[in-house]
């Protein structure tokens, strides 16, 4: 009887953890900058964001790494939600928005809004490219091409540690 118990107790605790607001209640417990109605601009020193973040977060969002092709949870993910920054909780894209692309990231045609995600010029690696950054939070996100889809023909080819996914829910 007490083994039946434990399952149910831990299918409860899975079953609310699974809900957005448990989700973001977690993470605000962790991170007291995330949110997902907030939109001020964070100022938060890199000495912080290392003392709050996960090891391999903060490697790619503060620093600029980037995640091995093909390996981040979402590349290959079609649930319908929404996409927000893993650091601060930003939304950054709609699922209507991702497509199959052959890069190994996750990609996307269009941020939620124009105002979602800044850039900046990056020569790393004997490259030209754009950078693409959390307008809230200024984490580095991934990069940005013009090989896109329709309609806007962009690119916005982003890690998956970067990113945390919210589904619709019914």
């Amino acid at each position: 009887m007490q083994k039946h118990f434990h399952k149910i107790i831990y299918a409860i605790i899975f079953l609310t953890l699974q809900s957005g607001f448990a989700q973001e209640q977690l993470y605000k417990k962790a991170n007291p900058y995330y949110s997902r109605t907030a939109v001020n601009v964070l100022n938060v020193s890199n000495t912080e964001w290392k003392k709050i973040l996960s090891k391999p977060l903060y490697q790619v969002a503060r620093e600029g790494a980037t995640e091995r092709a093909f390996t981040g949870k979402y590349y290959k993910h079609n649930k319908k939600g929404v996409y927000y920054c893993a650091v601060c909780g930003n939304a950054l894209f709609f699922s209507t928005a991702k497509f199959a692309s052959t890069c190994g990231w996750p990609s996307f045609y269009e941020p939620v809004r124009a105002n979602s995600v800044h850039y900046r010029k990056d020569f790393s690696y004997d490259m030209e490219r754009t950078e693409v950054l959390c307008a809230r939070c200024e984490s580095h996100l991934g990069h940005i091409f013009n090989d896109g889809p329709l309609p806007t023909g962009k690119r916005f080819c982003m890690n998956s540690i970067c990113l945390q996914f919210e589904p619709l829910t019914n």
